[in-house]
């Protein structure tokens, strides 16, 4: 894994800026000088170096790239402050040679990212998801509009520090959002379902939480360790007439499988809308 010298400006300190961050560094792949833009106070306490504007960020990454245009830029605010961050940097960056920009904006379309930056940047999109935090994230990562082969490197080796990462293209950013970006509150939705059933068969509320969390995290350990489809782990644990096999049955007459089908897809249309603004 090559590390990258060139200076990188991440907009936004929230808790993703901050898990990619650590995990670069971790990784060994972080490389160069950075900064970290974050008007709250509190937040920039957290980075070892950190300015409270976006326009201090763009311009430390100006003066420190040893060639112009060879400094990157991370955006890592909410969708909604994206207008607000262009009127801010949008100029400096169209003023300057080409560089590329980096965008983690949820339901956000390469295409208005780049204008808002001013126009002239190269765009790579990612979407990682909440695990980043703990080192075993899912990022999917596309070269958006003004793209071209080998701006996705610096990414790509950023995100590695903080999971595993799959190169899809961007018609497929929402599905991938649906399924991964929103996966994690699917695990939870299913867990806070199972302690709420072991209180009523009556465990104490803390009990059930400790069953439930060590089995849904070995499960997914379990998961992540074998080549076999869940399908298959699902059937070497479900006796023919057993217990399991009891609740499996309830399921899927429940139309369980049918039901996250419908979420699924209802979470990537709800992207669709927000990406056509």
């Amino acid at each position: 894994m090559n590390t990258h010298t060139a200076p990188i400006a991440v907009i936004g300190g929230g808790a993703m800026a901050r898990a990619i961050l650590e995990g670069a560094d971790n990784a060994g792949v972080l490389g160069g000088a950075w900064i970290v833009a974050e008007p709250d106070a509190d937040r920039r306490g957290d980075f070892e170096n950190a300015v409270a504007t976006a326009r201090a960020a763009v311009e430390w990454l100006l003066a420190t790239e040893a060639t112009p245009g060879e400094g990157q830029v991370l955006l890592a605010v909410k969708p909604q402050k994206m207008g607000e961050v262009g009127d801010e940097i949008g100029a400096a960056l169209a003023a300057g040679p080409s560089r590329v920009v980096v965008s983690i904006l949820a339901g956000t379309p390469s295409a208005r990212v780049r204008t808002s930056m001013g126009g002239g940047v190269r765009v790579v999109r990612a979407m990682p998801n909440l695990p980043a935090q703990l080192g075993r994230g899912m990022t999917a990562v596309c070269i958006g509009d003004g793209g071209g082969d080998g701006d996705d490197a610096r990414a790509r080796e950023l995100f590695e520090g903080v999971g595993r990462v799959i190169e899809i293209p961007e018609s497929l950013m929402d599905a991938y959002t649906a399924l991964a970006g929103s996966g994690p509150a699917y695990v939870f939705y299913l867990a806070e379902a199972m302690i709420h059933t072991a209180v009523e068969l009556g465990f104490t509320r803390e009990e059930a939480t400790l069953i439930v969390r060590e089995t849904v995290a070995g499960a997914g350990e379990m998961l992540a360790a074998s080549p076999e489809h869940p399908g298959t782990l699902r059937a070497g644990v479900t006796s023919k007439g057993g217990t399991t096999a009891a609740a499996c049955e309830s399921l899927d007459q429940s139309g369980v499988m049918d039901a996250f089908d419908r979420a699924i897809r209802a979470a990537r249309s709800r992207g669709v809308e927000l990406a056509g603004g």
